[in-house]
């Protein structure tokens, strides 16, 4: 919604919203641009009568005194999703990278090489990425790079958000099962990515993982639209599926330990080696899949390639917020089993022996019902340590997560206490140390506590 309102400011409307809580990157990125925010609600904010009200999906039900202010006023209103549809990518090629996990990173590589190679991309990105200075702008260019998430679109449209956007270029990244506050279970994620997938033209293309078996059996339900694949080696990229490879196929090769360096090959041709900043094969899969899209929308893959050495990143994947000789904290937004494991992994293969430490807040809706508590007691198998902070928005007992974890493990529930043991790493770590506190909110504002707390001392 915070960068909804930057491309409605960007094209000539007066903004301004509120929200329950703002905290950064998002708060500070709209005050930069001078739009007007509320913590909570007052009906004076919606007075004078505005010409449309965008209503988000997060914390907006029925009941609420805004919606209800809204209806009992006649004030016209949307959704977030549907305005961004009609209001901004009706006109454009709209390239979406959708999926569990990695569509902002993938949405911002792609945003970076189409701006790198002069394109001037419009993008919306869920994160804010580190080579641009906003999360959402309209560009100049035909092509508009947009996060495009399967969470649903708001209490009046339970469709996915993603049904809005009419990709001409569509990532699916990988698919899981998750957001259990509102998915019954994996089949129905998969009906409405199939609706996605039958939104894409034939002129269109889709960019697939080749050996993921959830998006395989999605677009066996019927797809009308070329597909790329993207393997990495050693992850069955020699044997992938023909029944889906129906364009192009992208795979990294020579791929260094800690995913810093990789060889992309299309069709089996070597085109270029990437060398560039961020860890982990997830990441290099996330690569492969922007190039691919990058390319259908104009950017020519030797440019990618070239792109990708300067992509910064997003904030808030493993952004590093602390760092000291024998000390690092990392800030990451890993929200799932997967992605806290792959994230984890990604950062043993950088650091080899040296101390990984864990903390992780698990506050999305899926991991505070406890839905998935029997993955998240193998997801830190990398690290050495895990610390579970639970929250009091945490519904299941945390201690068995504990309980079976293939690491030292420990529940905190004191953030001052739970900063004092982060910090204490700086001088009594068993050696150098490296801590990744994982949450996709404020987590009690412990970043600016631990900022505060080993600033270097005057």
């Amino acid at each position: 919604m915070g960068s909804l309102a930057q491309l409605a400011q960007q094209k000539g409307f007066v903004v301004s919203g509120f929200d329950r809580a703002l905290y950064p990157p998002m708060s500070e990125a709209l005050a930069a641009a001078g739009i007007e925010v509320f913590e909570g609600f007052d009906a004076a904010q919606l007075r004078p009568r505005p010409d449309l009200a965008i209503i988000g999906n997060a914390n907006m039900p029925r009941g609420h005194e805004a919606v209800e202010y809204i209806l009992e006023h006649d004030l016209p209103y949307t959704s977030g999703a549907a305005w961004l549809g009609d209001a901004v990518l009706r006109e454009r090629w709209t390239v979406a990278a959708a999926g569990t996990h990695g569509k902002t990173t993938t949405a911002s590589m792609i945003a970076h090489i189409l701006n790198q190679t002069g394109l001037d991309p419009g993008f919306l990105i869920g994160g804010v990425p580190s080579n641009f200075p906003v999360s959402a702008r309209l560009g100049t260019g035909r092509c508009f790079v947009v996060e495009a998430d399967e969470y649903d679109t708001s209490y009046f449209d339970r469709r996915s958000k993603f049904l809005h956007y009419r990709p001409k270029t569509l990532v699916l990244t990988n698919l899981e099962f998750d957001h259990a506050d509102i998915f019954d279970d994996l089949d129905a994620i998969q009906y409405q990515f199939h609706h996605l997938v039958r939104a894409v033209p034939r002129s269109g293309l889709i960019v697939a993982p080749s050996r993921d078996a959830n998006i395989e059996a999605t677009l066996k339900r019927g797809c009308w639209t070329p597909v790329s694949t993207f393997a990495l080696q050693g992850d069955g990229e020699e044997e992938v599926d023909s029944t889906i490879a129906t364009a192009d196929q992208w795979c990294a090769v020579d791929i260094d330990g800690d995913g810093s360096r990789f060889t992309v090959a299309v069709n089996g041709t070597p085109v270029g080696t990437v060398q560039w900043r961020l860890m982990g094969r997830h990441n290099v899969a996330n690569a492969l899949a922007a190039l691919a899209a990058a390319r259908h929308a104009g950017a020519p893959t030797a440019h990618g390639i070239a792109a990708l050495g300067s992509f910064a990143g997003v904030r808030r994947r493993m952004e590093l917020i602390v760092d000291r000789p024998e000390l690092k904290v990392y800030d990451d937004f890993a929200h799932h089993p997967t992605a806290i494991a792959s994230t984890l992994e990604g950062l043993r293969a950088r650091v080899g022996s040296e101390f990984v430490v864990a903390v992780i807040e698990p506050r999305t809706h899926t991991m505070s019902l406890g839905t998935l508590r029997g993955e998240l007691a193998n997801c830190c198998a990398a690290a050495d340590e895990a610390i579970w902070f639970r929250g009091e928005n945490i519904q299941w007992d945390v201690a068995d997560v504990v309980q079976n974890s293939l690491v030292p493990a420990s529940v905190e529930t004191d953030i001052g206490r739970l900063t004092e043991r982060i910090a204490a790493f700086a001088t009594h770590g068993p050696r150098p140390t490296h801590v990744v506190i994982m949450s996709n909110g404020a987590f009690g504002g412990i970043y600016q506590r631990l900022r505060q707390r080993l600033a270097p001392q005057a």
